[in-house]
């Protein structure tokens, strides 16, 4: 292939994360390859190649989504809004009128404190730009949009992106089913990226639900691509390279097809119907091989040959189970990893502080975590 300026120029990135997870999603960014990486709230900033950030799309695991930066403007009011946009982009190259985009706007600035607002100015600059240029408009689409903006606005002015995602990456496309309250598919795999297990031990939830941690802990250990079977919206920019695309493809085919792990992963859930879905789901994320789902009661479950890493989401009686006699479940939960996980990691992701003291076990780390606008932590507990 042959390799034009535009594959090494570096663009300036954010990688959208859940809150709790900025460290990892840093950790994350660094090992795909990209470059000038730090934190921000709910963020990372990045710098990379095109390849790189066509490689960041297939593989990450954490991100919401993958904003690529194309203009800075100053920004202290709607009039100057309006002509950032419209001299942020070549919108003749980038936006054809038979094209549909959608605009997601965050922050303030003067005057501009409604991000519902504000949308409808940077949809106003474009649409009035392409009148000029076509005598026509594109259409809004909120769902399935051909090219994706987003503007954050500040204290220091405007910033315009694409965003390459298209949809959120937190959608893998395998988990048609699922319980009463799930796990979003990035933030589970950033709960195994925290507890440090690395495949080479068994893995158990005794409360899985549909499965999503272990599916996410079996895509990690196994080194499946998140982003192999979807579509992205930058697969439809102007300067997209299907070679480098493809390129990048293969690079993580070989890296799944050479295998990393093939850990000993086991989810118990007592109600038949919800243990199918987590079986269902498995399959369809070709991982079923990895994942043994049993049906039964967690205090029943007997452990595989330790060391291991017991990960668990269990109800918090905010959302679901508030009828549930929650003190007695967390208690039996506990008394379960105290009998048998002798020598075992423990992590419990708790939004509900006064069930989890029933497990009348002491954490060794407490990590904040946002599930779903929901204050959790991500607890862990050393077995000994």
């Amino acid at each position: 292939m042959k390799k034009t300026k535009a594959n090494f120029e570096r663009i300036k990135g954010v990688s959208v994360l859940p809150q709790g997870l900025e460290e990892a999603g840093v950790a994350e960014l660094l090992a795909l390859g990209a470059k000038a990486v730090k934190p921000l709230r709910r963020a990372a900033a990045f710098e990379a190649d095109m390849a790189c950030f066509y490689r960041l799309h297939l593989q990450c695991r954490l991100p919401f989504r993958l904003l690529r930066e194309v203009a800075r403007f100053p920004c202290d009011g709607r009039e100057s809004l309006y002509s950032g946009i419209q001299e942020g982009l070549d919108w003749e190259r980038w936006l054809h009128p038979s094209m549909s985009f959608r605009v997601d706007v965050t922050g303030t600035a003067p005057g501009l404190n409604h991000s519902h607002y504000s949308a409808l100015q940077v949809k106003n600059a474009i649409v009035d730009r392409q009148r000029d240029i076509w005598g026509q408009r594109s259409s809004i689409d909120l769902e399935e949009p051909d090219v994706c903006l987003h503007v954050h606005l500040d204290r220091e002015g405007g910033v315009l992106s694409l965003d390459g995602s298209g949809g959120s990456l937190h959608r893998r496309g395998y988990r048609a089913e699922m319980g009463d309250a799930p796990l979003k598919e990035n933030l589970a795999a950033g709960l195994i990226r925290l507890s440090g297990w690395t495949g080479t031990t068994p893995l158990v939830d005794p409360l899985c639900g549909s499965g999503t941690l272990l599916i996410e802990a079996a895509s990690l250990a196994a080194g499946h691509a998140p982003g192999m079977n979807r579509s992205f919206a930058l697969e439809g920019w102007a300067d997209f390279d299907d070679d480098l695309w493809r390129e990048e493809k293969e690079r993580a085919c070989k890296r799944q097809e050479q295998g990393q792990f093939q850990p000993m992963i086991i989810g118990c859930e007592q109600d038949p119907s919800i243990a199918k879905q987590a079986r269902n789901n498995a399959e369809a994320a070709g991982l079923s091989h990895l994942i043994s789902i049993q049906t039964g009661d967690f205090r029943d479950l007997q452990l595989p040959e330790g060391p291991g890493t017991i990960v668990c989401n269990p109800p918090y009686g905010l959302r679901i189970g508030a009828d549930q006699n929650l003190e007695a479940l967390y208690g039996d939960l506990g008394a379960m990893v105290k009998t048998q996980a002798s020598g075992w990691d423990f992590w419990l992701l708790s939004g509900n502080a006064g069930v989890t003291g029933a497990l009348r076990m002491r954490a060794s780390r407490r990590i904040p975590i946002n599930n779903g606008g929901l204050d959790c932590r991500w607890l862990h507990y050393q077995v000994r």
